[in-house]
């Protein structure tokens, strides 16, 4: 991501205004403007965000959604289970862990219909047992 984009989304997060913004690009690098700046004026005022509370949040990967109705139904399961505190680690690891000890693969994601039935069946137990 560059700088810009950074310095925009933590402006958000803080709450800043337009005439607040200028305000500390102007004391920070002498220019009002982002288009104005070089990058070493960026990359200080993202320092002066930074000091002023803005934390940089690294973007989780994000897995592709199962084409399969019964894999996402396992995933909703454990979502489920996890929100309503049946279990700590709502993790895709910790799911993955769940399913190695039920079925012959690890991945979820490679469970055939045949062995991903006793797998909803425990989660549903799990999560009627938790209410």
């Amino acid at each position: 991501m560059n700088s810009k984009a950074i310095i925009n989304i933590a402006c958000q997060q803080l709450g800043l205004d337009d005439d607040t913004k200028r305000a500390m690009y102007m004391r920070v690098t002498g220019v009002d403007s982002l288009r104005a700046m070089t990058e070493r004026q960026l990359i200080a005022v993202v320092d002066e965000l930074k000091r002023r509370g803005f934390k940089i949040k690294k973007a989780g990967k994000q897995l592709p959604a199962s084409h399969k109705p019964y894999i996402r139904l396992i995933h909703a399961l454990w979502r489920s289970c996890h929100r309503k505190g049946i279990i700590q680690d709502g993790s895709r690891t910790a799911l993955r862990s769940f399913v190695s000890g039920r079925a012959p693969v690890d991945d979820p994601d490679f469970l055939s219909v045949e062995q991903a039935d006793p797998i909803i069946k425990a989660l549903k137990a799990m999560e009627a047992r938790g209410i």
